[in-house]
């Protein structure tokens, strides 16, 4: 089976069309930002970790949307799990995604984990899970901006990701680390 891929700044991510929350399906090529779509992929309902981040990014969304940045979490939770997520998690306005299919995350470059049984919150791992990234992309589907962890830990504060899409949008920063292509 192949590893992980490697996206490009400057170049198109992959499209994405997964099932929304109490929703329709959610497509990337639908979205249209002012300046960015904030794509956050977390390891599920079993995750305390993942807990704690999306109350983070549900605290900050109006900051976000202010800042030109639309925002949507992903996992390859089952409808029942993304429902449980939301309900259990108190998160009222972060879109939901669940669905999101192995190859689709490995299309991002994203790990992939194998469940191992239950965790803190006494809530079993699924088969097969992702493990966290944030992506920024620009409206024309083209990459920002990447964080890929191998770990639910050390994820990237919300807080500077809000202060680097403020500074860079002032200052027409573009992305860097082109020069892999």
């Amino acid at each position: 089976m192949a590893g992980p891929q490697h996206l490009i700044p400057r170049q198109l991510v992959p499209d994405l069309s997964v099932p929304l929350v109490g929703g329709p399906r959610w497509r990337l090529c639908d979205q249209k930002p002012q300046h960015f779509t904030m794509l956050i992929f977390y390891r599920g309902l079993h995750c305390p970790e993942c807990r704690s981040y999306l109350k983070d990014a549900e605290a900050r969304l109006k900051q976000f949307k202010s800042a030109g940045v639309s925002v949507i979490a992903l996992s390859c939770d089952s409808e029942e799990r993304g429902c449980a997520a939301e309900r259990d998690w108190g998160l009222t306005y972060l879109p939901l995604a669940w669905g999101l299919t192995e190859q689709q995350g490995r299309s991002y470059g994203l790990f992939i984990s194998r469940g191992r049984g239950k965790t803190g919150l006494g809530i079993d791992e699924p088969s097969l899970f992702v493990e966290p990234g944030l992506f920024l992309v620009r409206p024309d589907r083209t990459l920002f901006f990447a964080s890929i962890q191998n770990m639910p830990f050390a994820r990237p504060i919300l807080s500077e990701v809000l202060r680097m899409v403020e500074w860079t949008v002032a200052n027409k920063y573009p992305a860097r680390g082109e020069a892999d292509c």
